[in-house]
């Protein structure tokens, strides 16, 4: 498998919901800086990279409260850009969402926004911009926000990975091709390096017989991976936040699209002086190592710990699948994907003309403009508050898209007809080429919420849409 530097080479109100009753604790406030920035992603035999960050730091600062508290963030931008904050998979109030032109006005450099909300679930979260995000997050613009449960679960180490990758030239500069129409179109801005935490790294050290909770946080633009511990019996207990009945991994791969995070339970069953491989395979012909598991000379006890834990479970509201609301969802468009025309602000245009206008992806037959949160589009849905609703999504394009629903969180109740083995929550699914998913939810938190791939370039180029929840 090549390794990465190989691969280089070569190539308004701020209140917890009215409908819940979360105890809402005090944070001090906190300022996060989105700015220019100089790190160095790939090591000392290369220059360092102009990114932009949040506090100098790729990614920026980890953010951490305890489920229930309130979080009080300024916002500065120092960018040449407008920007924003949105706080991924928490389910907030929607002027807090940090959507540009749908929740807020956006950021504008020079300026400062604060973001103030109770964080109401557990779990693994994050935050970036909603504003050009193809570019701002591609560009080192996220950090995890991590919502810790009232007792935190016996482990040795809770360790945060955020993944992301980058196309860099052989200076370890950004390549500055943002929204071209081949990304666009095809898989998105796939990069060439790939860093855990803002590095490229050789080594992971571990004890042996410790048990790590890694919290794993694809914040790629583009790229989806498919982790392997090689040597080692992960076991995941969460899924974008929301816990699981304790389990392996589905096929030994740790499968996380854009946007998507999985909380393991990592049991260092090692020798002193071994070390194992973790390698991303998604991409055939295109695998490589991500990082090695090295074992240093401290034994944290002879073995781990044999039990497994659940964690408990968030309260979220179950949907009435009786009494839902059915609605169908068709994504089509892209390369390869068979769509013969769109609307776009109101006209029907032909793929031609729609990729004249940076266009290549649709939702129900309607290509976004290039509001990022269509503030002058009506929304695809309307659901009075606190209706159950079944949407069933159909993925009619040749290419995977990771589809995201702002504010609240759903369960997978099926794939292509068939029941969904883990009836899991999320806030983000990935679907296949040509599958079919459906997801359910209750529509209890109001207002306009974004729905969209969290392949970047596709939502810049057509595929995102909102909910109304009135």
């Amino acid at each position: 498998m090549r390794s990465t530097r190989r691969h280089l080479l070569k190539a308004a109100a701020a209140l917890p919901l009215a409908a819940h009753a979360w105890p809402a604790r005090a944070a001090a406030p906190r300022t996060l800086v989105a700015r220019p920035a100089r790190v160095n992603l790939v090591g000392p035999a290369y220059p360092d990279t102009e990114v932009w960050s949040f506090d100098g730091t790729v990614p920026g600062p980890i953010i951490r409260i305890r489920q229930g508290a309130r979080l009080r963030v300024d916002v500065r931008n120092e960018l040449s850009q407008d920007t924003t904050v949105h706080w991924h998979g928490i389910r907030l109030p929607n002027a807090m969402d940090g959507v540009p032109h749908l929740t807020q006005k956006p950021i504008a450099p020079g300026e400062t926004f604060t973001y103030d909300f109770a964080a109401p679930d557990a779990g693994t979260y994050w935050y970036h911009p909603h504003s050009r995000s193809f570019e701002q997050v591609a560009r080192g613009l996220y950090g995890a926000l991590i919502v810790e449960e009232a007792e935190p679960p016996p482990v040795d180490r809770d360790e945060v990975w955020v993944l992301a990758d980058w196309r860099l030239d052989r200076d370890a500069r950004i390549q500055p091709d943002f929204g071209n129409l081949r990304d666009l179109s095809h898989d998105g801005r796939v990069g060439n390096t790939m860093t855990l935490n803002g590095q490229v790294r050789d080594d992971f050290r571990v004890a042996a017989g410790e048990r790590l909770r890694l919290r794993l946080i694809n914040a790629a633009s583009a790229r989806v991976t498919a982790l392997e511990f090689k040597g080692h019996q992960p076991v995941v207990i969460a899924l974008d936040g929301h816990p699981i009945e304790p389990q392996p991994p589905e096929g030994g791969r740790i499968v996380l699209g854009p946007g998507m995070r999985a909380d393991i339970l990592l049991d260092a069953a090692g020798m002193p002086g071994e070390r194992y491989q973790v390698v991303d395979t998604w991409y055939r012909g295109r695998e490589y190592r991500l990082v090695d598991l090295v074992y240093d000379d401290r034994r944290r006890r002879d073995r781990p710990p044999q039990a497994f834990f659940r964690l408990p479970a968030n309260k979220l509201p179950e949907p009435d699948l009786d009494r839902a609301e059915r609605r169908e969802v068709v994504f089509s468009g892209g390369a390869m994907g068979g769509m013969t025309a769109a609307t776009l602000d109101g006209e029907r245009l032909d793929p031609r003309a729609l990729i004249e206008r940076g266009k290549a992806w649709a939702v129900n037959g309607v290509a976004a403009g290039d509001h990022d949160g269509q503030h002058d589009v009506q929304p695809f849905l309307t659901l009075r508050r606190g209706t159950s609703c079944v949407l069933a999504m159909a993925n009619d394009t040749s290419w995977p898209h990771p589809i995201h629903l702002h504010g609240h969180a759903f369960r997978v109740l099926s794939v292509n007809g068939q029941p969904s083995r883990l009836r899991e929550w999320r806030d983000t699914v990935l679907m296949q080429p040509r599958e079919k998913i459906d997801i359910a939810f209750v529509a209890d938190n109001p207002g306009d919420w974004m729905f969209h791939c969290h392949i970047l370039d596709h939502q810049q180029g057509g595929m995102m849409a909102h909910v109304r929840v009135a």
